[in-house]
């Protein structure tokens, strides 16, 4: 008991050193601090929040798009086999008029001829029972007389380099990379 008149004292003391209106004046700024701090918080979650959301959103949007153009690609690469494939490819051929080609003759470096080359069926061919009329050998093919020996004295002309057979069609060459 000898201690409460003492607290009394002693809070008496305390209330003659701090009046009590500069009590609440120190108080409140440390309060508004508090609220400002608690709403700022409150407030920036908010705002994160919404920012979150809105990516979400947004991968989404972005993942759906992906899909869709993941499908067409597919959609379109199954057409480009379509059109690829071999039967594809020989009844386009044939709907413009092209037939398959003979045998192909090859030239070398040195203007030599390796192969026997034939010519293409005929369209009225194709449609009937396949034959082929034999290929013509290519010694058949005519070669040009030579040249007439110049006079005696006169000077001889450069020798010319012997022109390869002609044939009656182009001749296929590889093509690189083939």
């Amino acid at each position: 008991m000898s201690r409460k008149p003492e607290l009394k004292g002693r809070a008496a003391r305390l209330a003659r050193l701090l009046p009590a209106g500069r009590a609440r004046a120190a108080r409140t700024p440390f309060v508004l601090l508090v609220v400002v701090l608690l709403g700022g918080g409150l407030i920036g979650l908010l705002v994160l929040n919404s920012a979150l959301s809105e990516g979400s959103f947004e991968l989404d949007d972005l993942q759906k798009q992906t899909k869709n153009l993941t499908d067409q690609e597919q959609a379109l690469q199954r057409d480009i086999d379509a059109y690829s494939s071999p039967d594809a490819l020989q009844r386009r051929a044939r709907e413009l008029g092209m037939v398959p080609g003979g045998d192909p003759a090859f030239l070398g470096p040195d203007g030599t001829v390796k192969g026997v080359p034939a010519a293409a069926p005929e369209p009225a061919a194709l449609t009937a029972p396949a034959q082929l009329p034999p290929a013509a050998p290519l010694a058949a093919t005519p070669q040009p007389s030579p040249p007439p020996s110049p006079p005696q004295g006169a000077p001889a002309p450069a020798a010319a380099p012997p022109a390869p057979p002609a044939l009656s069609q182009p001749i296929p060459t590889p093509t690189p990379g083939r």
